[in-house]
Formats: structure tokens, sequence, C-alpha cells
């Protein structure tokens, strides 16, 4: 399938889905996740693996829990303490175990986008982000890889994955990390141009509270189309957004089918998203060219639309 025909087929469209007040994040996901949000069981001690189910009472309190991104635990499953090097510059490695209700570390998952989970990690601040691949010790449960800290700061660790069981939902579980040193926050500002690389990466359209909107991202290389873009983890594009405030997440691919092996596209791509409240988005894609992947990073302002009230932008219930 070329690629316009492919970007003809986000109609349907990726929904982008923010919860409550959120310290660096908000989201971009499909209208078929958000509903997941609100089946989990929220896990409320790591030691004791304590669970309490949310109600249909209970279930406008609880938004802000129910999202993504903003629980170490979630639908009976837990997500261990990070290890990791203590300050920045001190070579080491990050681990950490999915568990579940038991505590017992789970082995067994199912492949999203290419892989059993994935790993993102981002400073408070919204900068530093890094989203990388750890290996499973299927003998231990522990997820690792090599890792050093290139500054202070506090830092959100998100493990995205899916358990490999019937109509399981894809899972983002988050913990804290705190890296000794002094630490100097940097105060993110709209952009829509990022230059990475040597590619120049621009985005157009613009995000409104409770309303559908679309995003077109162009890649460019020397003041010309970049055409050679490749499938990175099963799409053309790689797009997580963080909301200023409370740091949900949950990231997609580019709309359409999942391309072939070889097949290349570029030089747009496009994204259909609605934020469900005001506020500042910061958004960060990965694109691959020539084997190589990029992260391009942009801060959105999202303004109410016209007609809308935050409380209705806040209220989603698509289901699959």
């Amino acid at each position: 399938m070329n690629a316009g025909a492919r970007l003809g087929l986000f109609g349907a469209g990726l929904v982008v889905a923010f919860g409550a007040a959120f310290g660096l994040a908000g989201v971009i996901v499909p209208a078929s996740a958000v509903s997941d949000w609100t089946k989990g069981a929220e896990v409320d001690d790591h030691n004791g693996h304590a669970e309490s189910a949310v109600g249909a009472d209970d279930a406008a309190s609880a938004a802000a829990d129910d999202l993504k991104g903003l629980s170490l635990g979630l639908d009976r499953y837990v997500l261990s303490p990070i290890e990791a090097p203590a300050s920045p510059g001190e070579p080491g490695a990050l681990a950490f175990r999915i568990e579940d209700a038991a505590g017992v570390p789970v082995t067994d998952y199912a492949t999203a986008h290419d892989k059993d989970l994935h790993l993102i990690v981002v400073r408070s601040d919204g900068s530093r982000f890094r989203h990388v691949h750890p290996v499973l010790d299927e003998a231990t449960g522990t997820w690792s890889l090599p890792w050093e800290w290139t500054d202070a700061g506090t830092y959100r660790v998100f493990a995205d994955f899916t358990p490999a069981q019937a109509d399981a939902a894809s899972l983002t579980l988050t913990r804290t990390v705190q890296v000794a040193g002094e630490f100097a926050p940097v105060a993110p500002q709209p952009t829509r141009v990022a230059e990475v690389d040597g590619f120049t990466v621009s985005l157009d359209g613009d995000l409104e509270a409770g309303a559908a909107s679309d995003l077109t991202v162009t890649v460019a290389q020397d003041g010309r189309p970049v055409t050679a873009l490749e499938p990175y983890l099963g799409a053309f594009g790689h797009l997580v957004a963080l909301r200023d405030g409370d740091l949900a997440y949950l990231h997609v691919h580019a709309a359409g089918d999942e391309p072939e092996a070889g097949e290349t596209s570029g030089p747009e791509i496009a994204f259909a998203a609605e934020a469900p409240t005001a506020g500042r988005y910061l958004l960060y894609l990965d694109f691959q060219v020539d084997g190589t992947v990029h992260t391009a990073e942009f801060v959105l302002d999202a303004a109410q639309a016209q007609g809308v009230t935050e409380n209705e932008g806040d209220s989603h219930d698509d289901g699959h």
C-alpha cells in the first residue's frame, strides 16, 4: 500500500487522551485504548499487593488513577522498584521486574509493536527523553539494559507491555527514580520545528481540548523532503505525548497498515488527536532513516475548544 493510501486510513483516528493535571505529560492514544484505562484494579501497596476495584460510583473521583502512566500497579500487575546508577556518569544497569498480585515475576508477554516491552524514561521537566527496549532474563523475570545517566534530576520510568493472556489490555506502569546531583530544570516552550541529526522535522495542526485535531509531521533534510522513512516498531513514526502536569503516558504509532519489509514512506506522517483539557503538551516522534532512529521533540499548547467544557473534554468512554 502506498503512503497516501495508508495515511488515508487514519480517519478512524488516534485519540489523545490525558487525564487530570499532570506534572509533565499527556498522551496520544488510539480511541480503542481509552477504555483500557478504567479496567484495572488499583494496587496501592507494592509489598502487600493490596488491590481495590474502582466501582461506577467512584469512577469520577478515581479518573486520574485510571490513566496510564500514573501508577506503579494496575490490573493486578506491579512494577518493582527500579535499580539504576545513583548519579550521573556512573556506568551500570537499569533493571526492574513486572510482578503479579502474588509478587511472582512475570515472564510471559504478548508482542506489541515488535517488542514484548517498551521502556520510556524522561526527566520531570520533559528533557532527556529515551525510548528503549531492555532484555528479559526469563530465569528471574528481570528486565535490564546497560545504563548511565547524563544529568541529575527526578526521572519517570514507564514500562509499557501487554500480558500474554487472552483479551489482555496493554498496561503502562511507572516508577520515579531520583538521580543525585545539581538539577537545573528546563521550562518547555512551544515549538513546532525540531532540528535533530541534520533533519528538520515540522509539526502542523493544533490541539484543541475536547475536539478532534489533525496533526501532520513532515521530515526534511537539507531543504529536501525525506521519502525514505523506514518502518520502526511496525510503523513509519512512533509518537509519545506528555502533558505538563502529572506525566500521564501512552504512546501510539502512525496511522495506517503496518509497513511491509523494505517499504519506505515520507515525508509526511499523519495523526489524529484529541486532548481532553487545555494545557501544554510535549510530543516526541521517533522515526528511522538508513537504519538509525532519530527523535524529534515538540511542544504544543492546547486551548479549550468552543462549546466544550473541560469536564466534557475529560470524559472518554470509547471501547475496543
